[in-house]
């Protein structure tokens, strides 16, 4: 029998914290979702101080500027877990890692033209999609079974907090550094945080398996997608994951009009992904020291309910207090839909499918990241920021509902 939730855990965050090569592996982790948040926050800097044509507007520039971040996703998504299949996960984190750091570096001594900056952060983001799913894939592979919740809450929960860090005191630190040096410090800043993540986890090891076959690319995308698709309760985990991602991904331009609607400057929209950021290290943080307890109850459920609401009460609160305070709860609700389905997943994909299912779980994920982060300026604008968040909320519970009525039938078919 398949549980709602994954097999609970019994040595919580203890038996993690004696496991050297993934706490090198968490601790790189964080380095690098830290220099992720920080680096978003400084190309829009980059953009507008910069690298902005007069001939454009700051919005216009925003939006090629998501399109430069997301088209990778959509192109190569999936070729990196083929790719992860084959090659040594390690090299693969550690080679992105030194990549995405010598070009943010060299950022810095290029001429500055808004075309330059696209192609730097389309560079950037093509090799980000190769890290993601070696990351995943390497998670199964250093920690027993019975930990993997605590292991997926204790990296949801640093991924988080460096979600927290990066946005709440990325405009500071990026400010003290081009105080330093206003021609490159900011570059140097973030390409050393990713340099930095390569040097700690070049000392991990660990036993994988690695396909030795040849088979065409295309083929094997193919192989993953009929597994999954035969895989009923992956394909609803995932899919409730990937809902998850596109609200993430709406609420970054939501929080800038949030912002605007409370009189803040357009770079205070990073308090409130910090604050939903604090909501998910919460929820993450009880989730695997309670995994015990919750592993029957049907925490995505719950979470999609607190996220429809927090999204719903958006539309009525003009207090910057307790938008804040919807934006934690809202985090908190994340939190109970993304750690138990990404623990699901993992426990229930053999070793010679990891790079496929992660490479087709980061695909869509970035999709989900791409697609409303490009249309929810647009419908923003159309319809205004109340029918949006009206929208959304709705969405969010009807889906919520659907995917646990759709997960309860899964696994009466399964018994």
């Amino acid at each position: 029998m398949f549980p709602t939730e994954p097999t609970p855990i019994n040595n919580g965050f203890g038996a993690l914290l004696k496991n050297r090569n993934f706490m090198l592996l968490w601790i790189g982790q964080l380095i690098s979702q830290l220099a992720d948040k920080v680096l978003l926050i400084l190309m829009i800097d980059l953009l507008g101080k910069k690298y902005l044509p007069a001939s454009l507007s700051e919005g216009t520039g925003r939006f090629y500027l998501y399109m430069a971040f997301t088209l990778p996703a959509i192109f190569f998504g999936s070729a990196g877990g083929v790719i992860v299949d084959r090659m040594p996960k390690k090299l693969i984190m550690v080679g992105s890692d030194f990549v995405r750091g010598l070009l943010t570096l060299s950022i810095a001594f290029l001429p500055r033209q808004l075309g330059i900056l696209l192609a730097m952060n389309f560079g950037i983001s093509t090799v980000t999609q190769f890290f993601a799913p070696a990351e995943q894939a390497t998670i199964p592979l250093m920690v027993k079974k019975e930990s993997l919740m605590a292991a997926n809450a204790l990296f949801s929960s640093t991924m988080m907090a460096a979600l927290i860090v990066g946005y709440a005191i990325g405009t500071p630190i990026l400010d003290w550094a081009e105080h330093i040096n206003f021609d490159f410090g900011k570059e140097f800043l973030v390409g050393g945080f990713y340099l930095l993540s390569a040097i700690i986890m070049l000392p991990i090891r660990f036993k994988e398996h690695r396909q030795t076959s040849v088979v065409n690319p295309i083929t094997e995308f193919l192989q993953g997608w009929q597994y999954l698709k035969k895989n009923r309760l992956i394909w609803n985990a995932m899919l409730q994951i990937v809902v998850l991602y596109c609200v993430f991904a709406a609420l970054l331009e939501l929080a800038i009009r949030l912002a605007a609607r409370l009189n803040l400057e357009q770079t205070d929209f990073s308090f409130f992904v910090a604050a939903a950021g604090v909501g998910m290290v919460l929820g993450a943080g009880i989730i695997g020291h309670f995994s015990h307890k919750l592993h029957r109850k049907p925490l995505p459920f719950i979470g999609f309910m607190f996220m429809a609401l927090a999204l719903g009460l958006f539309i009525v609160t003009n207090s910057l207090f307790l938008v804040l305070g919807l934006c934690i709860f809202l985090g908190l609700g994340a939190a109970l839909i993304n750690v138990p389905m990404q623990t699901l997943i993992q426990q229930n994909t053999p070793p010679a499918m990891h790079g496929k299912v992660f490479g087709f779980q980061n695909h869509a994920i970035n999709i989900a990241l791409s697609a409303p982060l490009l249309i929810t300026t647009k419908l923003v604008n159309a319809f205004g920021l109340s029918i949006v968040l009206f929208g959304m909320s709705l969405t969010v519970g009807v889906v919520g509902f659907w995917t646990w009525q759709n997960t309860r039938k899964v696994l009466q078919d399964v018994i």
